[in-house]
């Protein structure tokens, strides 16, 4: 196994340890299996972008910590999210150009999403892929429920359906692959909840 295949077996065997002993049950939305989907979704739109290997490893190690920070905090979760990762991978002694990467990965996850490169713009698009499950009504349940015990808000369902379109219309895929694959399943989700989008 290369450099780049062994990072990636390790943090792929580090991270679910990590979420499955740390992470608050009450996190219905930010788990391990929203972590596994994003990993997913990174490699398919990767390949779609006719990634290197390199890039894909950057792609996929961010995916892999984008949330690890949901461990300590809620709000501001990115910034521990950086920590985790740049311990790890300094911990292996892994390069720092590969780490600046990462880093840059998962800070571009932020909400309002900010991608810098096209290695952050895949994972922005990935972090959002569930806009176009068939069954995205049951991840922005799960957002919901996490939002009432986080932050106490209880919106009425006209609201939270509101905020939910809203969201979506405003949001855009980065990549190609985001704005001409990923896009038209997203709009089959707003005519479902009969939003209004442009």
């Amino acid at each position: 196994m290369n450099q780049l295949g062994k990072v990636l077996s390790e943090v792929a065997k580090y991270v679910p340890r990590l979420l499955k002993t740390e992470l608050s049950k009450s996190l219905v939305f930010h788990n391990l299996n929203h972590t596994l989907e994003v990993v997913q979704a990174s490699a398919e739109i990767g390949s779609h972008c006719d990634f290197t290997a390199e890039q894909m490893n950057i792609v996929q190690v961010a995916a892999w910590f984008h949330d690890c920070g949901y461990t300590q905090a809620y709000t501001g979760h990115e910034n521990i999210s950086k920590d985790i990762a740049t311990g790890f991978l300094c911990g292996i002694g892994y390069p720092q150009e590969f780490l600046d990467c990462v880093v840059n990965c998962i800070e571009a996850t932020r909400y309002p999403q900010k991608p810098i490169g096209v290695e952050s713009r895949a994972l922005c698009d990935a972090d959002l892929y569930h806009f176009t499950r068939p069954d995205y009504h049951r991840y922005e349940e799960a957002l919901r429920v996490e939002f009432e015990r986080y932050f106490d808000k209880h919106p009425t369902d006209a609201i939270w359906a509101q905020t939910n379109c809203d969201m979506l219309t405003a949001h855009h895929y980065h990549t190609d692959y985001g704005r001409e694959v990923l896009q038209k399943f997203k709009e089959i989700n707003l005519e479902r909840m009969r939003c209004k989008y442009l």
